[in-house]
């Protein structure tokens, strides 16, 4: 038998809830297949299609944790989404590093669980670092005046992958405590912005966000930063100094590059991480400190560890809820959006009105690898805003070449002429071609919504309705019928 929509396991032992999901995945055209506990699930055959697995955790016999880890040792390779009743930290922390894909509370969003089914199944389905799937994205991405998505709640983070999107959500569980998060990525990801997104959904909130760059301070002056000092405790103290720790008491300390503290320092952040209490430099007077911390590294600490550099309990300290955050090379469905978003950016700042992103641009971009993340993508859209005198984005593609060769970035006079010649060529023929696109663009895709709602009889959202036949969310949907005034009425 063939699952060509994608095949959804249900292992829950209520057997109404079985129902209602299998008859919700039905809805939305994929195969469910229900089970009443681990057991059974364990002992069936799986067909070679792209699945995933709705658990329930509290299970009789085998628990859903426990089915779980049961796969991982197997070497069984599924998505699993968790379903429970009653969800904490500590288990969302358990299930989420065992593998988990996504974990929701009962009673469950109908449509926040069918995001989470495509999310697992899509990528099965698609590979996400073809550049030829990408297609839909680039022409989509080809209007700087398009509107950027957004997560909900997530306004600064621009994105709808399913690897960003599963760290939003990581950060909408683990947001409202406590608990310490530890941030893992490679330069130019975007911790810190993680960073203040988890303490913006906090309830520290209206507190302060202390930040600190622990390979940014020379070793000696880290310690004082970090616990402040009294006038005269070292030569150069001519005055009290408040640390960040203290700075941050009721509210948010965000240590950046935390792999960079000198081992010398690590007891004595350690003990202010679990005592809440601290001494300044040249005091013995004990503070008390109410402080949630959030730390980030691109750094190995669990190599550091072992290399004797970085102190184990200060890792098992930090390591309560770490949230790894994917390099922009895992993302190209966020390449378009991000530059996009950073051409409005610049061309605001630079008083210029670009319109268009040409798609050969686009189609580079994603191609390259952005060892830099976001930062260096960042960096390159500024000088392709400044390089710009029309409406159409000109980018210097030319440096992504010459990067990708392992050339240095200030390259002999010939090879010069040459790039400066190659750029201007392209630049012209995308002028000549962007209007030809722009309009075959808006052409295909109101063609496609209007096939979408005819078959939906005017029907916007809803298990049958347009935008899950085009498999993109209510409000963009919206969004783009109003641009291009199609009236859904008319389809009733």
């Amino acid at each position: 038998m063939t699952h060509t929509g994608g095949l959804v396991y249900v292992v829950d032992d209520d057997a109404s809830v079985r129902e209602g999901l299998a008859s919700l995945v039905s809805s939305a055209g994929l195969t469910a297949k229900t089970l009443a506990s681990a057991q059974e699930f364990l002992a069936i055959p799986r067909p070679d299609a792209p699945s995933c697995l709705i658990l329930d955790v509290n299970l009789p016999g085998l628990s859903g944790i426990e089915l779980q880890q049961e796969l991982v040792r197997g070497g069984v390779q599924i998505p699993v989404i968790f379903l429970t009743g009653h969800g904490d930290i500590p288990m969302t922390v358990r299930a989420l590093k065992a593998g988990a894909t996504d974990f929701l509370t009962k009673p469950v969003d109908d449509e926040l669980l069918l995001n989470a089914i495509r999310q697992c199944i899509t990528p099965q389905q698609t590979s996400d670092s073809s550049i030829e799937v990408e297609d839909e994205f680039i022409d989509e991405s080809i209007y700087v005046e398009e509107e950027v998505p957004s997560q909900s709640g997530f306004e600064q983070i621009i994105g709808r992958s399913v690897l960003l999107e599963r760290v939003l959500k990581m950060v909408e569980t683990v947001a409202p405590g406590d608990s310490t998060v530890l941030l893992l990525g490679e330069t130019g990801t975007g911790k810190e912005l993680i960073a203040r997104a988890i303490h913006q959904h906090s309830q520290r909130k209206n507190r302060t966000f202390a930040k600190l760059n622990c390979a940014a301070i020379p070793t000696g002056l880290l310690e004082s930063e970090l616990f402040g000092h009294e006038k005269g405790a070292f030569t150069g103290a001519i005055a009290q100094k408040i640390g960040r720790l203290e700075l941050a008491d009721q509210g948010t300390l965000f240590l950046d590059e935390v792999g960079d503290i000198p081992i010398e320092i690590q007891p004595k952040l350690l003990r202010a991480l679990q005592e809440r209490e601290f001494e300044r430099l040249g005091s013995t007077q004990t503070r008390k400190v109410n402080v949630r911390l959030i730390a980030a590294t691109n750094r190995d600490l669990d190599k550091m560890v072992a290399d004797r550099e970085f102190r184990t309990d200060l890792y098992y300290r930090l390591n309560v809820f770490p949230i790894r955050i994917p390099p922009l090379r895992e993302r190209i469905q966020d390449i378009p959006l991000l530059a996009s978003y950073f051409v409005q950016k610049f061309a605001r700042q630079m008083h210029k009105n670009i319109e268009a992103i040409p798609a050969p641009v686009i189609k580079g971009l994603t191609a390259w690898k952005w060892p830099g993340n976001i930062r260096e993508l960042e960096n390159f859209i500024e000088r392709a805003v400044i390089l710009t005198t029309g409406k159409v984005l000109e980018a210097p593609m030319g440096e992504l070449r010459r990067s990708d060769h392992g050339e240095s970035a200030q390259p002999t006079a010939p090879h010069d002429h040459e790039d400066i010649a190659r750029i201007v060529r392209e630049t012209i023929n995308a002028l000549h071609s962007s209007k030809k696109l722009t309009d075959e663009h808006v052409r295909r895709q109101r063609e496609e919504i209007v096939r979408a709602l005819t078959a939906a009889k005017g029907r916007v959202g809803g298990a049958d309705g347009a935008a899950v036949r085009l498999r993109i969310n209510r409000t963009t949907l919206l969004s783009r019928m109003k641009k291009l005034q199609i009236d859904p009425r008319q389809y009733t």
